[in-house]
């Protein structure tokens, strides 16, 4: 049986659900550090179906250490977002891989106690996530994906690159509210850029893309498809300062 919305929500399960099998041979016979390491290559509905067998596998499948990286996409799309918030209390600092593509329920305020206390996060995935706006935190970040998130403005860019200046990786694709002030705080902040995609970004010109070019050394991809300001003058701006395209 799939684990229902609640269990998730909830991210815990109560004592009288379990049965009496924290006696069980395999309990006995392997130590918790050997069972909680076998927990770990566990996907998270498998995890949460352990997590109600008894109150030893609870505390051992629940154990932050296991939530590094989580895909909610395959498991439930109607994501609201106290369970972003009940995740991120309980994985804190281990939480390193984080995918909400597509759900529509969370917003600014589960994604701000989010960055609260998962700091480490460095790869975030919040493409579709149509409610959410501008916001910013989490200074670990490496990959970030806002593709559709059609709210978000140039201040949102401007507070998350001025504090992940790491970024090695930004979809934007479908962020219609961008303009070139958008693409200039990327230019001066992230050096490290490889991978930039602003496809459908309507309102960018030449001016802020060659900002980027100029700031982006390290670029290896750029999708600009969509854009139907843009001239020969990125071409050239590319050739004079990317080397690194592929």
């Amino acid at each position: 049986m799939a684990p229902s919305r609640d269990r998730l929500l909830h991210f815990g399960f109560k004592a009288t659900m379990f049965s009496n099998s924290d006696e069980a041979v395999i309990n006995k016979k392997l130590p918790k550090e050997l069972l909680l390491r076998i927990f770990s290559f566990l996907d998270v509905v498998t995890l949460c179906r352990c997590a109600q067998v008894s109150r030893a596998w609870n505390v051992l499948a629940l154990d932050g250490s296991n939530w590094q990286r989580i895909d909610l996409f395959d498991f439930q799309r109607d994501i609201e977002g106290r369970v972003v918030e009940n995740i991120s209390k309980r994985c804190g600092g281990f939480l390193r891989k984080l995918s909400l593509r597509g759900c529509l329920g969370v917003g600014d305020n589960a994604l701000r106690t989010f960055a609260q206390n998962c700091r480490n996060i460095e790869v975030l995935n919040l493409n579709g996530c149509t409610k959410t706006t501008d916001a910013e935190g989490c200074p670990l970040l490496e990959q970030l994906n806002i593709s559709w998130c059609d709210q978000v403005t140039k201040d949102g860019i401007q507070a998350l690159v001025r504090g992940c200046g790491g970024l090695k990786a930004l979809f934007l694709k479908g962020c219609t509210q961008l303009e070139d002030e958008a693409l200039k705080y990327i230019g001066a902040h992230c050096p490290e850029l490889v991978t930039l995609n602003l496809q459908t970004c309507l309102q960018i010109t030449d001016e802020g893309l060659i900002t980027i070019c100029r700031g982006c050394h390290k670029l290896q991809s750029l999708c600009a498809s969509g854009c139907s300001n843009i001239t020969d003058a990125i071409l050239n701006a590319l050739g004079q300062n990317c080397p690194r395209l592929r």
